[in-house]
């Protein structure tokens, strides 16, 4: 009976320092657990501050976009422009000192074409042998050549056409509305890619095909 007694002491004396150490042991694990997880990281956080490599390049793709423009400007732009101005107000007092001197519109459409086609090579020749594009950076004179002495005869054909038709009045009506619209097409590229005043374009360039048109009117009527 005495040893029974004494069994049941020691099987209750193990079985307390078994659940405290089993207590404890959860104890420290939590504590361990609680210690190596790092705390999470706030998912918001602020924006980065640009780099200065991010900057510059930003700053060379601007460089690049606004040199691109300048190019476009001095290759294209600019002779194009050049060969329709002339095309456009030079071949006027041929044509219609011609139209007016004879009253046949197919004589005036003939002179008017031999015009813009002289007027074409000039201005391509023209373009071509005053600048290799070396120092001034417009490119190749073969091709500012070629755009200057198109839009030449571009523009000189465009208002010869009109003399097709066999009524000489029809036909100088018609001349007058494609000079008009040439001639604000003219004033609006200024306007648009040369930063000029749009009452100033349509003034200079108005102004330089009334004088070119007066030219026809004292010839054609001589």
């Amino acid at each position: 009976m005495l040893y029974y007694e004494k069994g049941i002491e020691l099987f209750r004396g193990d079985y307390i320092m078994a659940h405290n150490w089993s207590k404890g042991t959860h104890s420290l694990d939590s504590e361990q657990r609680h210690i190596s997880t790092p705390p999470q990281q706030e998912s918001s956080r602020e924006d980065p501050v640009p780099s200065v490599a991010g900057v510059v390049e930003a700053v060379e793709e601007a460089a690049s976009g606004d040199e691109a423009s300048r190019r476009l400007l001095l290759r294209v732009i600019q002779p194009g422009l050049a060969g329709l101005m002339d095309g456009s107000v030079s071949t006027l007092a041929p044509i219609f000192a011609t139209a007016f001197a004879t009253h046949r519109p197919i004589t005036a459409f003939l002179v008017g074409m031999a015009a813009a086609t002289g007027a074409g090579i000039s201005m391509a020749f023209s373009e071509a042998l005053s600048d290799n594009g070396e120092l001034t950076g417009r490119g190749g004179p073969v091709m500012r050549g070629a755009i200057t002495g198109g839009m030449t005869f571009l523009g000189g054909s465009l208002h010869t056409l009109p003399f097709l038709v066999q009524n000489l009045h029809v036909a100088l009506l018609i001349a007058y509305v494609v000079v008009a619209v040439e001639l604000v097409v003219i004033a609006a590229i200024r306007y648009r890619f040369f930063g000029t005043k749009w009452w100033l374009s349509m003034l200079q360039v108005v102004g330089g095909g009334a004088l070119v048109f007066a030219a026809a009117i004292i010839f054609g009527n001589a």
